[in-house]
């Protein structure tokens, strides 16, 4: 599976997400994680935004001249989230960020329960993740018949798992999180004729038109 992350662009680990950042509770005394952190540069945009205190990133790779050695970065950890050689603090985490990390995983139930351990009472955590109900995918599957992987998107070669909307929302509405708010690509696009769309039929076809959901979940 390793090697289908190194044939990937640098792209797709640089980006800031903006969108997550948009979600998170403007308070300067934060301590964020982000899982998946990459480049680090959402984590790098949080502590310059004095969103947070402290930030720290968990990713499977270095990367060399990024700002994964920014000064800003309070702890780099390169490792596997699903595997015991990541111990994170119990209660002690305000934010935990998810981006497009959840579907990579063998156990994403078991992580959630993990990642929720580290939350402080009253913390969230945000977390994105594909829908594969959307319209395309699923023109590609019932249609053409075909499965066929990819470099990026839905149907990334490093996906291990699948999510439709209630799927998502029950892998973030545990014993320890409940669900708060649902947003999406397909809302959040300034214009989009997805957006007209949903608009015109009430919301009837919003499950087949939205390209991911972002999620934010409080501990109880």
């Amino acid at each position: 599976m390793e090697v289908y992350y190194t044939e990937k662009q640098i792209t797709y680990f640089d980006r800031v997400r903006y969108d997550i950042i948009s979600l998170i509770p403007k308070n300067s005394d934060q301590k964020i994680i982000e899982i998946g952190a990459g480049a680090c540069d959402t984590l790098v945009a949080l502590k310059e935004g004095g969103l947070a205190k402290s930030v720290t990133g968990v990713e499977l790779f270095h990367f060399p001249d990024s700002n994964q050695q920014n000064p800003l970065i309070d702890k780099l950890i390169v490792g596997d989230i699903e595997k015991d050689d990541v111990v994170l603090p119990e209660d002690y985490f305000d934010v935990v960020i998810c981006g497009d990390v959840l579907e990579h995983l063998i156990d994403p139930w078991l992580v959630i329960e993990k990642l929720s351990v580290s939350l402080k009472k009253g913390g969230i955590l945000i977390a994105s993740i594909p829908n594969v109900r959307e319209v395309s995918v699923l023109y590609k599957i019932l249609f053409k018949g075909d499965f066929q992987y990819s470099e990026s998107g839905m149907l990334d070669k490093t996906h291990l798992r699948f999510f439709c909307k209630k799927n998502i929302l029950k892998l973030l509405s545990t014993s320890k999180l409940t669900v708060k708010n649902v947003t999406s690509t397909m809302m959040t696009a300034k214009k989009s004729r997805r957006r007209v769309i949903n608009r015109l039929t009430f919301g009837l076809l919003e499950e087949f038109l939205v390209n991911q959901y972002i999620v934010v979940s409080q501990k109880k």
